[in-house]
This record gives C-alpha cells, sequence and structure tokens, in this order.
C-alpha cells in the first residue's frame, strides 16, 4: 500500500538505528585517533598543507580542527563543539575529542551486548554530576596568586603547544603580560597586543612594555627618536575631504580655481596651525623634549611636511583598538576635534623611536610611567614558526587569565581523571541504581584515555604506567604522570596545573556531544532536491 504523502526525498540517503550509530560511532573514534597523538607536552605535531601550498605546523588542537578538511557530518559537529571549547576557556579541544570519542567505544562494547543507548545516557548524565561535584572538591582555591604559581601555570599550557626551549622563552613573558593588564577586578586581555615581526627566531620573542605599532614615520624629515615625548591621540582628519554630498565647483578663471584650492588648504592648516601652537606651548624652546601625534585617520603630504618642519613625529592611521591600548600605557586623551587642545589631553612616553627591518617600519612607544598595556612581539623566520608561536602565546594568556578569574588551580598530569575514575568505580552502587550502574561504569573507563594517551605520547606502557598509578591513588594521594619517567608523581610539587574551567567544560561538553550521538537512530542526507523538476524526457 502506497503512502499519500511522501515525507523524505526519494534521493535522499538514509541510515537507520544500528546502521546510524556505527556511522556516529566511527566518526567520533576516527577523529579521537587522528588526535590522539598530539596530547600533552611529548605529543606529536602535524602539518597542514592548504591548496596555495602554504605549510602549517602545530600540535593545538583547535588550529588542528579549524583548518582541516572534515567531511563526516558527525566528524564536523564534533570538531565544532570541541572549537567552542577553545573559544569559551582557551583549552582542552584536544581532550574534548579523546572524551567523546573514548565514551562512544565504552558504549558501544554494551550495545553489543543489547544494552540500549537511553540507559548508557542515563548512566553518562549521573556520572558527569558526580564528575563535576568530585571537581568542585578537587581544585585548590588560590587566595593568594603570586608570579611563581602564574609561572607553573603558563609552563603548562604552554608546554602542551610549543617545544621546551621556546617554552622556557614564553613562560615569563605571557605572565608578565597578563600581571601590566591585570587591575583590581578587571583583566582585558585585548589589551595586550600580540605583534609579529618577521626576523630573526622564536626564541627572540620578546615581552615590550609599551606599545610597538605596525607602521612608522611618513616623511624623510621627521624624527625618528624621540625622547621625553608629549602623546597627543587623534581621531582627526587632516586632509582634504570630498563632500558628503555629490557636488561641484565651477569656475571660470584661473584667480577663481587658486580662490578655492586655496580656501579647501585653510581648512586644514587651521588645525595644523592649533597642534603647532599646543607643541610650542608644551616643549618651547627646550630640545630635550619631544612631540608626537599617533593619529587614527589620514594625514597629508602638505601637513606632514608643515608638522615634519617643526620637529614633530606625526603617525596616521591607527588602528583603533591601538587608540585605546595609547590612553592606558601613555595616559592622556584621545581627541576628536582640535578645538579645545590643552596639555591636559597630553599622554607621556620617555621614548618613542622607529625600527626598521628590510621595507617594513615599527614604532615603539616605551619607557612610560604607569602602563595598563603591553605588546608581546613575536620573532620568527618563517609564516608557520611566528603562526604557531603566535596560537601557543594566545592559549598561554588564557590559561595565566583562567586561573586569576576563577583564583582556582587543578593538579595535571591526568591527576583529576585518574581520581574521578577511581571515585566513580568505588562508588558505582552509591552513585546509581539499576541499570544505570552501566553508564556510570562506561564512563569512568572513558575518563581513563587521558591519562593512558599522556604515558602512551611519552612512549610508555599505558597499562604499566596507569596500574602504577592506581596503586599509589589507593594510598589516598593526589597521582598525576610522570611523562619523563612514566612514574607516578605528584603534580602540585612538581608544579603541573590545569585550569578548572578547561576541566569543568571538556567534561559537560564532551558527555552531552556523546549522549546527543548515541541517542541518534537515523541518520539522513540529502540528495538533489525533489522541488526542482528535471528537464522533460
Amino acid at each position: 500500500m502506497s503512502s499519500s504523502i511522501q515525507l523524505l526525498n526519494p534521493k535522499a540517503e538514509s541510515l537507520r538505528r544500528q546502521q546510524a550509530l556505527q556511522v556516529n560511532i566511527a566518526a567520533a573514534q576516527g577523529l579521537q585517533s587522528v588526535l590522539a597523538s598530539n596530547l600533552g607536552p611529548k605529543g606529536t605535531l602535524k602539518m597542514l598543507v592548504d591548496g596555495s601550498g602554504n605549510i602549517k605546523i602545530t600540535k593545538d588542537g583547535k588550529v588542528l580542527l579549524s583548518e582541516m578538511q572534515i567531511q563526516n557530518p558527525t566528524a564536523v559537529m564534533i570538531a565544532r563543539a570541541a572549537s567552542a571549547q577553545d573559544e569559551i576557556t582557551g583549552d582542552g579541544t584536544t581532550t574534548v575529542c579523546l572524551l567523546v570519542g573514548e565514551l562512544l567505544r565504552q558504549a558501544e562494547r554494551f550495545i553489543s551486548e543489547g544494552v540500549h543507548p537511553r540507559v548508557l545516557t542515563d548512566g553518562f548524565e549521573i556520572a558527569k554530576r558526580e564528575s563535576l561535584n568530585l571537581l568542585d572538591s578537587f581544585v585548590q582555591k588560590a587566595e593568594t596568586i603570586d608570579r611563581e604559581l602564574l609561572l607553573q601555570v603558563a609552563r603548562t599550557s604552554l608546554s602542551t603547544k610549543v617545544n621546551a626551549d621556546l617554552t622556557d622563552v614564553l613562560t615569563p613573558i605571557v605572565t608578565d603580560a597578563v600581571l601590566q593588564v591585570r587591575t583590581n577586578d578587571n583583566l582585558d586581555l585585548h589589551m595586550i597586543e600580540i605583534m609579529s615581526m618577521m626576523h630573526e627566531t622564536a626564541k627572540d620573542t620578546q615581552f615590550v612594555n609599551g606599545l610597538v605599532l605596525d607602521h612608522g614615520a611618513r616623511h624623510p624629515d621627521m624624527p625618528r627618536r624621540v625622547t621625553n615625548a608629549s602623546v597627543l591621540i587623534l581621531n582627526v582628519s587632516l586632509e582634504y575631504e570630498k563632500t558628503e554630498v555629490n557636488s561641484g565647483f565651477y569656475y571660470s578663471s584661473a584667480e577663481q580655481r587658486d580662490k578655492l584650492v586655496a580656501s579647501e588648504r585653510r581648512f586644514v592648516d587651521e588645525k595644523l596651525k592649533k597642534i603647532v601652537d599646543l607643541k610650542n606651548e608644551v616643549c618651547g624652546l627646550d630640545e630635550s623634549k619631544g612631540f608626537v601625534i599617533i593619529n587614527q585617520k589620514g594625514i597629508d603630504p602638505m601637513s606632514l611636511d608643515v608638522l615634519a618642519k617643526h620637529g614633530i613625529l606625526a603617525l596616521r592611521r591607527a588602528k583603533r583598538r591601538n587608540m585605546e591600548r595609547l590612553q592606558l600605557i601613555c595616559g592622556g586623551e584621545a581627541q576628536n576635534s582640535v578645538d579645545d587642545l590643552s596639555p591636559d589631553v597630553l599622554g607621556y612616553s620617555g621614548l618613542v623611536y622607529e625600527h626598521t627591518i628590510g621595507e617594513e617600519k615599527f614604532t615603539f612607544v616605551t619607557e612610560n610611567k604607569d602602563p595598563k598595556s603591553c605588546t608581546i612581539l613575536i620573532k620568527g623566520a618563517t609564516n608557520h614558526v611566528v603562526a604557531q608561536t603566535k596560537d601557543a602565546v594566545r592559549d598561554g594568556l588564557r590559561a595565566v587569565a583562567n586561573v586569576i578569574k576563577d583564583k582556582s588551580l587543578v593538579a595535571g598530569g591526568g591527576a583529576f581523571f585518574l581520581s574521578a575514575s577511581k571515585y566513580l568505580t568505588d562508588n558505582e552502587s552509591k552513585i546509581a541504581k539499576g541499570r544505570s550502574k552501566v553508564g556510570v561504569k562506561a564512563f569512568a573507563d572513558a575518563l581513563l584515555t587521558i591519562p593512558k594517551t599522556l604515558a602512551t605520547n611519552a612512549g610508555f606502557d599505558a597499562l604499566d604506567t596507569l596500574a602504577n598509578c592506581q596503586d599509589d591513588l589507593a594510598d589516598g594521594r593526589v597521582v598525576g604522570v610522570d611523562l619523563n619517567s612514566g612514574e607516578p608523581m605528584d603534580p602540585t610539587v612538581e608544579g603541573i596545573w590545569d585550569s578548572y574551567r578547561v576541566l569543568r567544560n571538556a567534561i559537560s561538553s564532551s558527555t552531552g556531544i556523546a549522549s546527543n550521538l548515541l541517542l541518534c537512530d537515523e541518520l539522513l542526507k540529502a540528495g538533489k532536491s525533489s522541488l526542482k523538476q528535471g528537464p522533460p524526457q
């Protein structure tokens, strides 16, 4: 009997029940196997080559998932959810993918024995809730967060992204940058400018207690080095602008044209006169004092010439974000008009100088009184080295900022996953009743994938390492995996720390994704739309 309503596009591909579940599990495990070798400080690198031959070498999960061309829809969904983890917390992308893959691998064992997916997902939810409760009691509250503690946090995060030598260079840079922009209750990482310079090596990356602008003066006669500088931050157009409406000017003689040009020029000259008057008022005839203008809008060649004659260093078309940073570094107030200029609106910088590399110019604004913004100057000989270092620095900044915001630390080296797995296994009967126990058991086994993978990537036997750690864990100690010896160690003594919010989000999101995929019993992949009629036969 044919149905009177056609619900499905006949050209669509439909996978039902067991078949759909197998597709989802295979996709999650495929993604897990790709990213597993990247986890931890001993993880390997991946080389990504795009269509135009550009190379990117990285082991940052977020970069890999966003750059790889993933075809499978299930894997795309996991990749997007894991990338969201990085957007929220700054780390934990690889952890999410590994946990999702392992949860589905453990679930597959029970499903093959006839357990319904709903029973497993109910157990997952119970185990997730208990794990998060355990995490709240497992964290170590840090009432006083000193620089030494933040250095340990930054080192733990950076060591999973770049090699050990570069980690030693970047750790103090990242920590000092966050401390520089930290005020009482406010921490805005956007006030840290990350500037890249194709020069020297990644180990020459430096922290600049000031601002670096990616352009220089646009006039050859302007000073290249200004000390004891008064800084005027402007958002004023110092060039002739066309009218907003479509208008035209007509003249019948050369004199009329000259008058027209002169009146246009007078409009800009009046603005320049006010700026020069302010410079004379502040600096006078004292040659030890300098004057610098940093303008968000344009400055035309004739205006640059006037400013150069008066010994003023002028930079045009600065980024809007840098205008905010300049006020935090130099003090002073950004001006949208030159009508009310006074010495009170000026900022101060001890040294402003220009640095040229090849055809590129950089302007350094340094030696400031009490800067609340800074610059991390990333160096490298090639594009992919600079990109890799920049990704690592961004994650390091977020890791340090997370600790300051949470005022909490979690022992690293897989310590929480070992403790949570033991807790769920020991208290399985108390936590869950009836059939949900299988879900709790699967969840407890899946958590062990993180310490197992860490040990495997370091070249040790996963089962031996895990058995040794569990033996020490039974004595009531906090235990993580030592990736240098393969033996159990106390992460709190070694200074290996994870971020509280990274682990919390990773467990929540991975459980949610795995549960959704397990409960998916039909996969529809649409073909060509049946609404579009083909050519008549």
